[in-house]
C-alpha cells in the first residue's frame, strides 16, 4: 500500500498507455501506467517524485478550511468505540471509563501522546492474531506505533510492523484491514497475486476496506 503524505496512491493501468504519469488532486494521488511496467519500477518512479507530490498535496490542503479544534463534549472514535472528550485543567490526558480528559492547553498534542500509548497494546495483539491465522507468527518482529507522514502501515524484511496511530480513529474493519495487510507481508514482501490471496482468505471483503481508506483516509 503506497501513500504520500497520508494519501493513498491509486494505480490505474491501461494497455493503450505508453508512458507513466502522476496526477495530483485535492486528497488524491493517481499513478497512470502501461500494463507492462513492473510494480517495482512504478515504486521507484513514485519515490523519485515523492517530494513533488507532497508539495502539491500541501498546496491543495492549504486552501482547505483548518481542521476544527477539539470541543468539550465531542465524541472521539477510538478502536471501534466512542469516547467523550472533556477539556479541563492541566497535565497529561487520562481516560476514565468512556471519558477522555484532555488539558485546556494544547489538547491536540496531549491527545496524540495518549493515543499512541493507548493503542500500542491493541495494535500488537491484533497483528499477532493475524500473524497466527496466516501461520507466520514465527516471522513477526516488533509491532510499534507509527507517526509516519506517508504510510498507514509498513513491514520490514525483518518482520517489524508499524501502524499509524490515527488508524485508531478509523472504522474497526478498516483498521483490521491495515493490520492484516501488513501481517500478510510476513509471507510475501510484495503485492503479488499470491500476497493478495493470503489477504483474501482471511478477509474476503478487503477491497471494500481499502476503498474506504483511499476515499476517506484523509479525514482521520
Amino acid at each position: 500500500m503506497w501513500e504520500v503524505a497520508g494519501v493513498p496512491v491509486t494505480i490505474k493501468r491501461s494497455a493503450r498507455r505508453r508512458t507513466v504519469a502522476l496526477q495530483v488532486a485535492p486528497g488524491t494521488v493517481t499513478l497512470y501506467a502501461p500494463v507492462r511496467v513492473p510494480v517495482a519500477q512504478l515504486e521507484i518512479i513514485l519515490e523519485t517524485r515523492r517530494d513533488w507530490v507532497t508539495r502539491h498535496l500541501a498546496a491543495y490542503a492549504a486552501r482547505l478550511p483548518a481542521q476544527a479544534a477539539l470541543q468539550d463534549g465531542q465524541p472521539l472514535p477510538f478502536l471501534g468505540q466512542f469516547l467523550t472528550v472533556r477539556l479541563e485543567g492541566a497535565g497529561p490526558a487520562r481516560r476514565v471509563g468512556e471519558t477522555l480528559f484532555l488539558p485546556l492547553d494544547q489538547p491536540e498534542a496531549a491527545l496524540e501522546r495518549w493515543t499512541r500509548a493507548a493503542c500500542a497494546g491493541p495494535y500488537r495483539a491484533l497483528v499477532e492474531a493475524y500473524a497466527g491465522q496466516l501461520d507466520a507468527q514465527g516471522r513477526l518482529g516488533r509491532v510499534t506505533v507509527s507517526t509516519a507522514r506517508s504510510r498507514w502501515g509498513s513491514c520490514t524484511a525483518r518482520g517489524d510492523i508499524r501502524l499509524h496511530w490515527k488508524l485508531s480513529r478509523a472504522p474497526l474493519e478498516v483498521f483490521h484491514y491495515v493490520a492484516l495487510h501488513e501481517a500478510a507481508h510476513l509471507l510475501e514482501l510484495n503485492h503479488s497475486a499470491r500476497y493478495w490471496a493470503n489477504v483474501a482468505r482471511i478477509m474476503p471483503d478487503w477491497s471494500r476496506q481499502r476503498t474506504w481508506l483511499r476515499e476517506q483516509g484523509h479525514t482521520l
